[in-house]
């Protein structure tokens, strides 16, 4: 049986094939971050048929001052549960799993937020540009409770899985880049330190949770800037996260955003993945630049990653998995 269309059974998350579909924003709520018939409309066209074994929905705010864009899902107060469960309930119909990708932008967040711009240090975002207030340790606690009680959302709404977002210059990839985490308090400093707020975030969630509801991380490997975050980083991280209670590692790109600067080779973070595979024993999800099966296929058999992220061709053809499994019948 190709790798491809085989059944992902040793891990919390139990998955039909493996093919995922990564979060990618939509824009479609309303003014409020609520869900909206745009994005049920949206979520049901792209599960049509259950080939996709998981969605990862795009992701959510913990906090409102925490928005990375104007309508952006809310995840930040308990009376977004009963509309999430709407959400959830219409990838279940067409016999996909769900995970819910949780976020706080940090210093990438709009510049219209109430309360300011926040980041690990004050010192300029190196994409927005914006330079943030630093995060008091009060602050930071407080931004673990809201990813905590976020999760919890989740898990009530009815998803299979939570997905914590440390990718793509957000807050939690500010902290984990020397680029933007210059403190000098046990969140700064050395990569366990650095990391800090990822692990006390993993642990609140899991201790809320319980211990069978599956945590995802998705992580911005490597910036590919000078002084920036690197691939040793993102193993050494990969194990403490692994330790730390996180079930599944879907791999992306740091300050970069979801493209290496280096490569434009299908699976273009596979420089990433790959030694994050070998140096963990839980699964690992690898997207960037894969637009064929047989690309996908190629990638899982020279262990560059147990899952696959389709994005951008997925979201130009809802039938993409379709066609993919079709192709190795």
């Amino acid at each position: 049986m190709p790798q491809l269309t085989t059944p992902l059974m040793n891990s919390k998350l139990k998955l039909h094939n493996r093919i995922i579909m990564p979060p990618m924003a939509t824009a479609k709520t309303d003014a409020n971050g609520n869900i909206s018939d745009a994005i049920l409309d949206y979520y049901k066209e792209k599960s049509q048929g259950g080939c996709i074994s998981l969605i990862i929905v795009e992701h959510s705010y913990v906090d409102a001052d925490g928005r990375a864009r104007d309508q952006q899902i809310s995840i930040a107060d308990d009376s977004v549960i009963e509309p999430l469960k709407h959400l959830a309930d219409v990838v279940h119909s067409n016999g996909s799993k769900a995970a819910m990708q949780i976020n706080h932008a940090g210093s990438a967040a709009l510049i219209s937020v109430g309360s300011g711009i926040v980041g690990p240090s004050a010192v300029p975002h190196p994409k927005a540009k914006t330079v943030p207030s630093a995060l008091t340790t009060p602050q930071i606690h407080k931004i673990i409770d809201e990813f905590r009680a976020s999760a919890v959302r989740a898990q009530k709404a009815g998803f299979d899985a939570v997905e914590i977002h440390s990718a793509h210059g957000y807050l939690l990839n500010q902290f984990y880049s020397p680029l933007t985490n210059q403190r000098t308090d046990e969140y700064g400093g050395s990569l366990p330190d650095r990391i800090r707020i990822h692990i006390e975030i993993i642990q609140s969630i899991r201790h809320a949770v319980g211990p069978d509801f599956p945590i995802m991380l998705r992580l911005g490997g490597s910036d590919y800037i000078p002084g920036g975050s690197t691939v040793e980083d993102s193993v050494n991280a990969a194990i403490a996260f692994e330790k730390a209670g996180v079930d599944v590692l879907d791999i992306s790109g740091g300050f970069c955003g979801y493209m290496n600067p280096n490569s434009e080779a299908a699976g273009y973070f596979s420089d990433v993945s790959s030694p994050v595979k070998q140096a963990v024993s839980i699964p690992v999800i690898l997207t960037g630049g894969i637009t064929t099966a047989q690309q996908a296929e190629e990638l899982l058999s020279c262990g560059a990653a147990d899952l696959i992220g389709v994005g951008r061709a997925m979201l130009k053809d809802s039938d993409w998995a379709a066609k993919a499994v079709k192709s190795f019948m």
